[in-house]
């Protein structure tokens, strides 16, 4: 069980239970109490429990748990998606990445890639070597800037904004400025819909406009969108199908939508 698994378990156990205990936890999933301790000392700085002496309880503040503790649907078409996008990206690049289910995915899968931070700082010392070049990443979703910000070898760039409570994702202003000045190797965009003749759409004008000014300063545009995306219908475009190289998506993709979309001149790639 990998450690965002595991995150999942911890917070549906407290929530059934109210309270957790350290040696149990450790048993029930196989690891280290070091381990949860770690687990549960991340969850404690996000106010989502309390640490106790030898576990947790649970907060009382009442409010959704942030979008990477959600339990997303298509969540292993979007695991996969999410590992092909991370494929395109190579070491020293910069990549921009909105927020959403599947650019979480895209965004760990990336950091996942990277040496371990211990391993690497333990093979830089023993081989007296630099560390590897760092990937950048340039974001304005809270929740995917949280998770990797303790990435050694990733270089984090967040935008300002204002935050939106639906997505987490900051627009306005301040984020529109941030992203005027910069330029990407890659945009990373997650979409509420994707239309063989419109595009890529997005249910808000706010989110949909700085996903545009991304797009528009990345060399090469992804969109990473399940099979459900490809039958939705949003509000806001983002840009036409002609801005956009790649639609990665999953086998669950209308066939004839797929062709549609390839004879518009993106690049589908099916996961």
């Amino acid at each position: 069980m990998n450690r965002y698994a595991r995150m999942n378990a911890l917070l549906d156990a407290m929530a059934a239970e109210g309270h957790v205990d350290v040696d149990s936890l450790a048993r029930q999933f196989g690891v280290s109490p070091t381990t949860i301790r770690r687990d549960l000392n991340h969850l404690h700085e996000q106010q989502l429990v309390t640490r106790t002496r030898g576990g947790a309880v649970a907060t009382t503040v009442n409010y959704d748990l942030p979008i990477r503790y959600r339990r997303a649907s298509h969540a292993p078409e979007k695991t996969r998606i999410g590992r092909a996008a991370a494929a395109l990206v190579g070491t020293g690049d910069v990549v921009g990445i909105n927020g959403g289910t599947t650019t979480t995915e895209v965004a760990r899968a990336i950091a996942e890639g990277r040496p371990d931070d211990d391993a690497a700082r333990h093979d830089s010392a023993r081989h007296d070597t630099k560390p590897p070049e760092q990937i950048t990443i340039v974001t304005n979703a809270i929740n995917i800037a949280g998770e990797l910000t303790v990435r050694r070898h990733v270089k984090l760039i967040m935008t300002g904004g204002v935050a939106r409570l639906q997505s987490f994702e900051l627009t306005g202003p301040l984020a529109y400025d941030t992203l005027a000045q910069i330029d990407l190797d890659y945009a990373m965009l997650g979409v509420d819909a994707f239309d063989p003749a419109l595009g890529a759409k997005a249910l808000d004008e706010d989110e949909a406009r700085i996903n545009r000014l991304m797009a528009e300063r990345a060399r090469t545009v992804v969109v990473v969108a399940d099979s459900s995306k490809l039958a939705a219908r949003a509000f806001a475009r983002i840009c036409p199908p002609g801005a956009v190289d790649y639609l990665i998506t999953d086998t669950g993709a209308p066939l004839v939508a797929v062709e549609e979309i390839r004879d518009a001149g993106v690049r589908v790639i099916v996961v």
